[in-house]
């Protein structure tokens, strides 16, 4: 293929990448690809997908929940406040401990209220995965899990540890990820969608 064509295609498949993600948060009942854990919805591929549920790898048996749509409502405003946000990792021997806080009033309350929600989701194990692939061990695996929230004046400390090895490396993984989307933002998104549907970060 010329170079100018693998960069036109290349062109296509961001920009459609783009709109799939802009349509999630636009219509969050019917997101097309993946979500921010482990997987992909398989909106994007053959066999299309039934309504309101998540398919394949990164969101397999995702169900749409009532509390979807606020979830994805505060997702959304942490990437747009991104460049707000402060965050730290320690990878301890068995998990992560994290601090992710802002100076911005109204990020630090989404950060609150995201954490809390997450909190929620993973103990009930109600699956909500946006093109992450560390997801779906954890809420597998949630049973394994400990978790104690700190809440701050500027948002949260989330210490997780797990006896398995397994489990560990997965809540490291998955602490790096979210990283990554505090650093970049939708940027990061649009990265995580792309690998999900089998290209490169």
């Amino acid at each position: 293929m010329k170079r100018s064509h693998k960069i036109a295609a290349a062109i296509v498949v961001t920009a459609g990448i783009g709109w799939a993600i802009a349509a999630a948060f636009a219509h969050p009942g019917g997101m097309g690809p993946g979500g921010m854990g482990p997987g992909m919805m398989q909106g994007m591929g053959p066999g299309g997908m039934g309504p309101g549920m998540m398919r394949g790898p990164m969101g397999a048996g995702m169900q749409h929940d009532a509390a979807f749509a606020a979830d994805m409502q505060l997702v959304h405003g942490m990437l747009d406040g991104h460049e707000n946000i402060k965050r730290t990792v320690t990878n301890l021997p068995n998990g992560i401990r994290t601090v992710t806080e802002s100076d911005d009033p109204q990020v630090a309350q989404t950060i609150k209220a995201h954490v809390a929600s997450m909190e929620k989701r993973l103990a009930e194990g109600r699956v909500f995965n946006l093109f992450s692939p560390t997801l779906p061990v954890l809420f597998e695996k949630k049973d394994s899990i400990r978790t104690k929230v700190e809440m701050t004046d500027k948002g949260s400390t989330v210490t997780q540890t797990s006896d398995d090895p397994q489990v560990a490396a997965a809540l490291q993984a998955h602490a790096v990820e979210v990283s990554e989307l505090a650093r970049d933002g939708m940027a990061a998104m649009m990265r995580g969608a792309q690998a999900a549907m089998g290209g490169r970060r």
